[in-house]
Parts: C-alpha cells; structure tokens; sequence
C-alpha cells in the first residue's frame, strides 16, 4: 500500500494584533516578540519531521511563521493568496468589544459561524471554506505520499479540519470551532479526501515552557 501524504496545518505565532486582542483578518499585523520565538520552537521541530514542501498564506504573520523552518530545510516558501484569513470585512483591526458595539449583526453571526453569512465589507465562512478546500486539493496532487506544511490562520485551520473530518456539507448552516493556538499544528494522514486519519489537533507541546500550555488544550 502506498504510504500517505502527511499534511501538516500550523497557525502562524502570536501576532501584535492577537496580543491586542484584535481582528486581524486580511491586515498586515506582525509576528509579536513572543510569536517570533514561538515560531523558531515549531521550526526546530518540524525540521525533524522531513517536510518535504511548505505553503503559507500571503499574509505577514504567517509568512515570518514558515520563515524559520524554510530556513532550516532550504526549501521554498510557496505564498498563496488562498489560505489568507477571513476577509472580516468592517470588522478588521477592532476588538471583540469594539466589533460587539459597532457591528452586532456582522459580530453574532461570526461567533456563532453561521456559515453562509457574508460580512459587511467582507466574504463568508463558506466563500472562506471554498478557496481553502479548493487550494488544498491542488497540494495533495502535487505532493501525493510527502510531507507537507501550511501555516496559516485559525479561521483557515478550524475549516480545513471541519473539510477533511467530512464535518461540513452543502447545507451546513453552523459549524463547531476547532481551536488552534498560535503554533498549534495540526497532523494528519491523508490517502484520499474519503480515507483521512487525524494525528494531532493543536500540538502545543513544544511551546510549554514559553506559553504555559502543556499539550493539547486551547489558549
């Protein structure tokens, strides 16, 4: 039998605009001090695993993310526009409170992930789902039986999940949310779209002595 594609989805480190408890959606917020190191911990990890290809989203927190780890592995970061994070549209660089009191409507329906509401200004959580999934295909026949990584953002993650547990069909109104922490890596094992094996979900251990967390629980 054919060995599988190992696909490795990593969340960028903590960026300024996490630690200010902000909305970053498609803005150009920066990895913070900690989200630096935290990136160079999941590198020097991630480099014993024989990564064979790295993907990131365009954006700038992710791409200083998958920095360290091309670094190590002299490989290519291959930058795409589709795994950027929710377009949150109006919502954009505000705080939870702050979108609460400005944007109720566009607010309630992102936190409760009615999926196929569009925000103001922005795209939905299924337009989200349909470029992402859509990328993701195209890897996995480019690299079948390699090891991949994609770093990317937790709205990004938490659908890539939902698509290849088979959680999230054509008329799926509300979705759960997957958590992943800031370098959280998500594993998995895949033959076919229809034959997927789930390895890790939020990997944080080799982030305990910097964050606090210990293993596997959202921050």
């Amino acid at each position: 039998m054919p060995q599988p594609t190992r696909l490795y989805l990593i969340r960028h480190g903590q960026s300024d605009g996490n630690a200010e408890g902000r909305f970053g959606g498609h803005g150009p917020t920066p990895l913070s001090k900690l989200g630096f190191e935290q990136a160079e911990r999941t590198a020097n990890l991630l480099a014993k695993e024989e990564i064979n290809a790295i993907y990131s989203s365009d954006l700038l927190r992710a791409v200083q993310t998958a920095e360290p780890l091309a670094k190590l592995l002299n490989l290519k970061i291959n930058k795409s526009r589709a795994f950027r994070e929710r377009n949150v549209g109006v919502l954009e660089s505000l705080t939870f409170d702050e979108c609460k009191e400005k944007y109720p409507r566009d607010y309630y329906a992102l936190v409760h992930r009615k999926v196929n509401y569009k925000i103001t200004g922005g795209e939905s959580y299924r337009q989200l789902l349909s470029r992402v999934s859509g990328e993701l295909r195209a890897i996995l026949r480019k690299h079948p039986q390699e090891r991949v990584a994609i770093f990317s953002h937790t709205g990004v993650l938490c659908y890539l999940t939902l698509f290849l547990l088979g959680a999230i069909q054509r008329d799926t109104k509300q979705t759960p949310w997957i958590i992943t922490s800031n370098c959280g890596i998500n594993r998995f094992e895949v033959r076919s779209l229809r034959n997927v094996r789930v390895l890790t979900l939020n990997d944080t251990r080799h982030l305990s002595s910097i964050t606090g967390n210990d293993g596997f629980a959202a921050r």
